[in-house]
């Protein structure tokens, strides 16, 4: 069964039904299509990199239990970066409440704005394509995909 590029509906026929997109294959004449980034299970690639980052432990370990997303490697490295800065961040939080107390109440909303940024870069990254390598946990992660 053939998807569309543009919305990633079933399609059969040369348009799609759901949003009028041309699926004529490349190179065909009278096509001027845009070049689809590789997809796996439905997801372009890309997108599925960018999913595991948004829930952190829960999407990670989802995008790694699932069949066709568990195959392609660089989705796997983005699912454990994910999860390694997700426990890398309670670990930030636990020392911050309980054993530096009194001097987290000035750190915590300034830390918690440095984690939410580093979440939208990265996710903004990763969705553009991009092999976004963490310091410490980045490695780990290559190793482990």
């Amino acid at each position: 069964m053939a998807f569309c590029p543009s919305c990633g509906a079933p399609v059969e026929g040369s348009f799609c039904a759901a949003c009028g997109a041309s699926t004529a294959v490349e190179g065909s004449p009278g096509t001027t299509a845009a070049p689809a980034s590789p997809q796996v299970g439905g997801l372009a690639d890309n997108v599925a990199s960018a999913l595991c980052y948004v829930l952190g432990l829960v999407t990670g370990i989802l995008f790694l239990v699932l069949a066709p997303y568990n195959q392609n490697r660089n989705i796997r490295f983005h699912a454990f970066q994910s999860i390694f800065l997700h426990v890398a961040v309670i670990l930030v939080w636990y020392v911050m409440l309980f054993i530096l107390q009194g001097f987290a109440l000035f750190l915590t909303p300034l830390v918690g704005l440095a984690i939410f940024v580093l979440w939208l870069y990265v996710l903004y990254q990763t969705y553009q394509g991009q092999k976004l390598v963490l310091p410490i946990i980045g490695p780990l992660a290559e190793k482990q995909a």
